[in-house]
C-alpha cells in the first residue's frame, strides 16, 4: 500500500465516523424528547437549546483550545534563537509541504513526546518535549515534525477540538434528561396515556442516558486513531522516509519515562500515548478504549508504504 493510498483510506474511514457521529447525537436527542413528551415544536425547541450550546462551546474551543492545551501542559513558546537547528527542521518541512510556519513550544521535560494544536495552519503550534530533542536523531525529529505539520495540514488539531466539544455535549444532555427525570419534569407527557410505546422510549432513553457518553469518547478515540495513522502516513509523504518516523515511534514508545504535563484530557494530542503507566490495552475490545493504536501496526504501516 502506498502513501497515498493510506490517506486517502483514512481520511473516508475518519469522515465515516464523523457522519455517524452526528446521527447519534441526532438520535440521542429524538429519543431523550420523546421520552420528555416533548413533541412538534416543543422537540425542536429542545434540540434548538442544544445545538446553541454546542455552537457557543464550539466557539470558546475554535478560538481558545490551543492556549488552554499550552498552558495545562505548562509548555513554553520559544523563538528561532532559542534552537535553531529545530526551527530549520521545522523551517524545511513547512517549504517541502505548503505550510505556514508555525509557532513552537517546548515541555521541559525528559520524557520524549510531542503534539501539534491551533485552529488552522495559519494559527498552529507544535510542542516538543526537551526529551525528544535529547533522545532522536536529526531524521527521526524530522519524522516527529512531519507527523506534526500534517495534523496541521489535514486539519486534525481542529477537528478533534470539534470533537471533544461534541462528546462533552452528550455528556451534558445525558446529565440534563437523568435531571429533568429525577425533578419531575418534562413536556406535555401523560403517563397514563403513553401505553407501551412510551415505556419502551423512556426506558430506551434511560439507557442511552447512560451509554451516550461511554458510546460518544469511543467514537472520539476511533477518530483519534485513525488520525495517528493519517498523519503517520502523510508525514511519510512530506519526508519521503517512512522508515525514520517508524524508528522514532519505537524510540519513543520503548521510553519508560512518563511525561509528567500529561493528563487524560490531553494524552490523545500526543504522538505517542505520554501516559506510561500502561500499555495500550490488546485485543478488539480493550482496544477500543485505547487513544492510539499499537504500535506495532503503525511501525507497519510505514514500512509497507513504497
Amino acid at each position: 500500500m502506498t502513501a497515498y493510498t493510506q490517506v486517502s483510506a483514512n481520511r473516508f474511514k475518519t469522515w465515516l465516523i464523523m457522519f455517524l457521529f452526528a446521527a447519534f447525537i441526532t438520535f440521542v436527542v429524538f429519543i431523550f424528547t420523546q421520552a420528555l413528551g416533548y413533541h412538534g415544536p416543543s422537540a425542536l425547541g429542545f434540540t434548538g437549546i442544544a445545538l446553541i450550546i454546542a455552537g457557543i462551546m464550539n466557539f470558546f474551543a475554535y478560538y481558545s483550545s490551543d492556549k488552554l492545551v499550552m498552558t495545562i501542559s505548562g509548555a513554553k513558546q520559544i523563538q528561532k534563537k532559542d534552537n535553531p537547528t529545530l526551527f530549520r527542521v521545522v523551517e524545511n518541512l513547512c517549504i517541502a509541504s505548503g505550510l505556514p510556519m508555525p509557532k513552537i513550544y517546548l515541555i521541559n521535560d525528559t520524557a520524549p513526546n510531542a503534539f501539534a494544536t491551533g485552529r488552522n495552519p495559519k494559527h498552529a503550534s507544535i510542542c516538543f518535549t526537551t526529551g525528544i530533542l535529547q533522545k532522536l536523531d536529526k531524521l527521526e525529529l524530522e519524522g516527529v515534525a512531519a507527523h506534526e505539520l500534517s495534523h496541521v495540514g489535514n486539519y486534525d488539531t481542529r477537528l478533534m477540538s470539534i470533537v471533544s466539544v461534541l462528546v462533552g455535549l452528550i455528556a451534558l444532555l445525558a446529565d440534563w434528561f437523568i435531571r429533568i427525570l429525577w425533578w419531575g419534569g418534562g413536556g406535555s407527557r401523560d403517563d397514563d396515556n403513553r401505553g407501551a410505546g412510551g415505556a419502551i422510549i423512556m426506558v430506551a432513553a434511560l439507557v442511552l442516558a447512560i451509554l451516550s457518553p461511554i458510546i460518544a469518547m469511543l467514537i472520539q478515540l476511533a477518530i483519534s486513531r485513525k488520525r495517528e495513522f493519517m498523519a503517520d502516513a502523510s508525514g511519510a509523504l512530506i519526508t519521503r522516509n517512512p522508515d525514520s518516523l517508524a524508528s522514532a515511534l519505537l524510540k519513543i514508545s520503548k521510553d519508560t519515562e512518563p511525561l509528567e504535563a500529561a493528563n487524560k484530557a490531553t494524552a490523545h494530542l500526543y504522538i505517542v500515548n505520554p501516559l506510561k503507566g500502561r500499555k495500550d490495552a490488546i485485543g478488539w475490545f480493550a482496544g477500543l478504549f485505547n487513544t492510539h493504536p499499537p504500535i506495532e501496526k503503525r511501525v507497519k504501516a510505514l514500512q509497507a508504504m513504497q
